[in-house]
C-alpha cells in the first residue's frame, strides 16, 4: 500500500469473553486487533495512523463486520482458521515472526526457542518474544500459541489469563 496515498482506517469496538476489543483495517486488510485495556492499544494506533498517513473513522466496514463475525465463530469454537486479508505493519524481523506464528496450528503450541528456530534464528529466543509482544493483530496471528520452553505461559501483552483462556478454548475443541 503506498504511504502517499490518504488511507482511512476504520474502528470499531469488539466485545469478546475475554474483554472489548478495538479493531482497526483499511479498505483492504485488518491492522490492528487488540484488547482496549492493555498498555500499547492507544500507541499501536498513533502507529498505524503515521504508517498510512491516515485518517481514522469511527466506521464499520465490511472487513470488520467480518472480523467481528469470524471472533464470535471462534468463541464459539464453530472456528480454527482465520480468512481475513492481515496488513503486517512493522520490521521485516517483526513481520516474519508474526508469519510464523500464523502456522502454529490451532490447539497446539511451541515454545520461544522452536519459533526462533522457525525463524531461522535459534538463539534469537528474546527478539522473537519482543517481536510476539509487538503483534498487532491478537488472536487472529496467535502469540497466545506461543509458550516458556518449560510449559509456562510468559510473555502474553493481553495478560496471562487472557493467554489461558485461548488456550484453554482451543485444547477443548481440538
Amino acid at each position: 500500500m503506498k504511504k502517499n496515498k490518504m488511507v482511512k482506517l476504520y474502528k470499531k469496538r469488539i466485545n469478546t469473553p475475554i474483554g472489548e476489543m478495538l479493531a482497526i483495517a483499511t479498505d483492504e486488510a485488518i491492522c490492528m486487533l487488540d484488547f482496549v485495556d492493555t498498555k500499547n492499544w492507544l500507541k499501536d494506533q498513533e502507529i498505524l495512523v503515521k504508517h498510512y498517513g491516515a485518517t481514522q473513522v469511527d466506521e464499520d466496514s465490511l472487513l470488520l463486520s467480518e472480523l467481528e463475525k469470524q471472533l464470535g465463530e471462534y468463541f464459539a469454537k464453530e472456528r480454527k482458521e482465520f480468512s481475513l486479508p492481515l496488513a503486517l505493519v512493522g520490521t521485516s524481523f517483526q513481520e516474519e515472526v508474526w508469519k510464523v506464528l500464523q502456522t502454529i496450528p490451532y490447539g497446539e503450541v511451541r515454545s520461544y526457542k522452536e519459533q526462533a528456530t522457525a525463524v531461522g534464528n535459534p538463539k534469537g529466543v528474546r527478539a522473537v518474544a519482543n517481536a510476539n509482544g509487538k503483534n498487532r493483530i491478537s488472536i487472529v496471528i496467535p502469540c497466545h500459541r506461543v509458550i516458556g520452553s518449560d510449559g509456562t505461559l510468559t510473555g502474553y501483552a493481553s495478560g496471562i489469563e487472557r493467554k489461558q483462556f485461548l488456550l484453554d478454548l482451543e485444547r477443548s475443541n481440538v
